[in-house]
Order: structure tokens, then C-alpha cells, then sequence
């Protein structure tokens, strides 16, 4: 599972009396639904997300400049939706899970027994964003989306280890497999709608930070714009949207603004070797402006033997199994804005998030086909393999 580094934690790491499962994030109705970790994906219960809504909403309601980001989230990033969960990890001991709400700007720690709010953490600024875990369980690097920080905490107390600067909007982040560096990937002002290419210098500061994650100071940072020019492709952006490394962490494979393919980046050389272009779908809008918040392709992940890729491309509706040697695509399998891609726990297929259909799909490696759906909550983005109690969800106490 290393090869993916979403996902953190070695199956072997995991205690036995602990249950691998999926944690899919609902972005609009704050709920999280709990999958089975093998491709048949059977749906185990559900997690409400927000049981503090009623409160939260006081709090913003009483602030104009909180009252004003909130819906400025809703109407710029939520599509005209509250954006109620991102992402979402468990702890090391099964019993909670680490949310992060980008309408409320903060992370979480829900009991997953009780289903009550164990600590929260107010990040900077007015929205969060993507998190990702360390490689022992214990970390969060959340994305501080409206500050250009990215806070790092305790997963079991919400205690701030502390934070490191990054460019404009926050986005993804990656732990190396050693769990010494962490890269977060800047987008840039996604929400402006000042999408066409000459005007791509009003997107603001894109870069991959990479900070020690013990210091947490920045020991590189790394602005894809340079890097691309030297390929020949002036034309791309240089947003690095969802992203992850070979197994050797050599290369880096990710997804850019406005883009139907990926880069493959080859880390010791600081020079991108690859370029994809995937195929593009017909009955994709043509107009920029139209894609959800510059996506293109948003979702990326990587077999265990790292041998395939599989790819979501959102606005083309079809996600795709592409060999990673020849980088030959497998069959387009339709899908309804695919969001994310993540990797099964037997590491023999790929799940992606069909959000315009409130599903997720199991996309088998070996033949590229579809395989079992299940249907979950509102507009499914993340999706974070995770662990819980053996015995959830309670049968009382609820």
C-alpha cells in the first residue's frame, strides 16, 4: 500500500484486531460512509460527520467575515453546496477518525463509538482542504486552503505539532515512506475565472513545498513552471493537483489544472521524463470556465507492485488503468465525475469516487473493467483506506 502514500499505514503495521476498511467523505451532507477494504466493497455503516452543525453555524452567523467565507465556499468551491467534509483518517487504535470540514475551517477528531466530537482544531484562515497521514498513524498535515499554511497535528488529540508556509491554496499533501518529508502541492486560485491560458499568471503562487516533518521547516521547494518549459510544454499549467511516487519514490506522478493526463517527474533529476495525454470525451465542454474548480483529471493512484496506474478524469466522466512501462491506457470505463482514486486493501484493484452519482466503483487492475459499486453519500470525494473496531458500528449507545 506504501506506493500510494494516501493510504500510509503497511497492512503489516496494522494490529489484527483491527478492521481495514474504506472511509468514503461525503463533501455535501458531512457524512462519512465505512466500505469493506476489498473490491466487493460492501457498505458497513456510516459516520455523521458534523453532529456540531447546529453550533458551528451560530458561530458563523455571528461573524460577518466568517459569515462571508462560508458562503464564498459554498457558491465559489461548493458548486452552490456546503462543503462539509474533505478528507478523513483513522486513528492508530481504530476508535475515531481525523475529518477535515472545509466549511467550517477546521479538522476533527470523531469517537467512533460514541460518535462525539473528541477535539477540533481551527486551522488558518477560512477553509481546509486535503490532509494526509504519516507512515506511523499518529501525524495529520492538514491544508490551511485560504493562508498558505499547512498545520500538522496529533491524529488522537488535535495537539498542533506545528505548521510551514506554503504557496497559494493548499491542496495536496504527500508523507514520504520513510515519514521524514512531507510535499504539499499548491494550486493557485482555482476559483477565479480567469481560466484562459494568457491569463494563467493571475492563478497566483503554485509550487510543491517539502518540509522536513520533524522540524517542519522548508528544505526545497519546487515551481513546475520552470520544469515544464524545459519539456517543451509551455501550454500546461503548473498546478499540481492529486499526485503520488513509485514505490522507490524516484518519481512522482501527477495531475495539473486543466489538464486530461499526467506528468511523471523524476525526483533526483528535478526534470520531468513523461508526458500523457489521455483521451478526451466529446461531450466535454470545451469551455474552462465550465470545470469544477480547474479540474480536468482529479484523482490518481498507483498498484502496490507499482506496475499501473489508475486515473479519474472527472470533467470526461470515465476513469482508466494506464501501465505505467508504456503508459498504454486500458478500456475508458464511463463514470460519473470521478473525483479520487484510491487502492483496494488487497492492492488488486482501484476505487474511484463517482460524485455526480453518489457512488464509489472498484475498477479491477489486471483487466481494467468495472467491477462492484456501492451506493454512499452526497457528491463521495476522498477516499482514505483506514481501520476500525472489529466490532463497529455499535449495535447501541448511539
Amino acid at each position: 500500500m506504501a506506493a500510494q502514500h494516501q493510504t500510509t499505514r503497511s497492512r503489516d503495521d496494522i494490529p489484527e484486531a483491527l478492521r481495514e476498511v474504506f472511509f468514503v467523505g461525503n463533501n455535501w451532507d458531512g457524512t462519512v460512509d465505512v466500505l469493506d477494504s476489498s473490491p466487493g466493497l460492501e457498505r458497513i455503516g456510516q459516520i455523521n460527520a458534523i453532529p456540531d452543525r447546529d453550533e458551528r453555524l451560530r458561530e458563523i452567523r455571528d461573524n460577518p467575515v466568517k459569515h462571508a467565507y462560508f458562503r464564498g465556499v459554498r457558491q465559489i468551491y461548493g458548486e452552490g453546496h456546503d462543503q462539509f467534509v474533505d478528507d478523513v483518517f483513522s486513528t492508530p487504535d481504530g476508535s475515531a477518525v481525523a475529518v477535515s470540514r472545509p466549511s467550517f475551517a477546521d479538522a476533527v477528531g470523531i469517537d467512533l463509538t460514541t460518535g462525539d466530537i473528541r477535539w477540533r482544531f481551527p486551522v488558518a484562515g477560512h477553509r481546509t482542504d486535503h490532509m494526509a497521514l504519516s507512515p506511523d498513524g499518529t501525524r495529520l498535515a492538514v491544508s490551511a486552503f485560504t493562508a498558505r499554511t499547512v498545520h500538522v497535528l496529533d491524529i488522537t488529540t488535535g495537539r498542533e505539532h506545528g505548521s510551514f508556509p506554503a504557496g497559494d491554496k493548499p491542496h495536496e499533501n504527500l508523507f514520504t515512506r520513510d515519514g521524514r518529508s512531507i510535499w504539499n502541492m499548491s494550486i493557485g486560485h482555482v476559483g477565479n475565472d480567469l481560466d484562459a491560458r494568457w491569463l494563467d499568471w493571475t492563478k497566483g503562487d503554485r509550487r510543491i513545498t517539502v518540509a522536513d516533518a520533524t522540524t517542519l521547516e522548508v528544505v526545497r521547494t519546487i515551481n513546475m513552471r520552470h520544469r515544464l518549459n524545459a519539456y517543451g510544454r509551455r501550454d500546461l499549467s503548473h498546478s499540481v493537483r492529486p499526485a503520488t511516487f513509485s514505490p522507490d519514490e524516484a518519481l512522482l506522478y501527477f495531475q495539473v489544472s486543466f489538464f486530461n493526463g499526467f506528468i511523471e517527474y523524476d525526483v533526483a533529476r528535478d526534470a520531468i521524463t513523461r508526458i500523457k495525454t489521455l483521451p478526451g470525451n466529446t461531450a466535454t465542454s470545451s469551455d474552462r470556465m465550465a470545470w469544477s474548480n480547474d479540474s480536468r483529471h482529479h484523482g490518481i493512484a498507483m498498484s502496490p507492485d507499482g506496475a499501473k496506474l489508475c486515473v479519474a478524469g472527472v470533467m470526461d466522466n470515465y476513469a482508466t488503468v494506464v501501465d505505467r512501462e508504456t503508459l498504454q491506457e486500458g478500456p475508458l470505463v464511463p463514470a460519473s465525475r470521478p473525483y479520487w482514486a484510491a487502492v483496494t486493501g488487497d492492492g488488486t484493484a482501484a476505487v474511484i469516487s463517482e460524485s455526480a452519482a453518489d457512488r464509489v466503483t472498484a475498477i479491477d487492475f489486471a483487466t481494467g473493467q468495472r467491477g462492484a459499486s456501492v451506493d454512499v453519500g452526497k457528491h463521495p470525494q476522498r477516499i482514505r483506506l483506514g481501520h476500525t473496531i472489529p466490532d463497529w458500528p455499535p449495535t447501541s449507545g448511539r
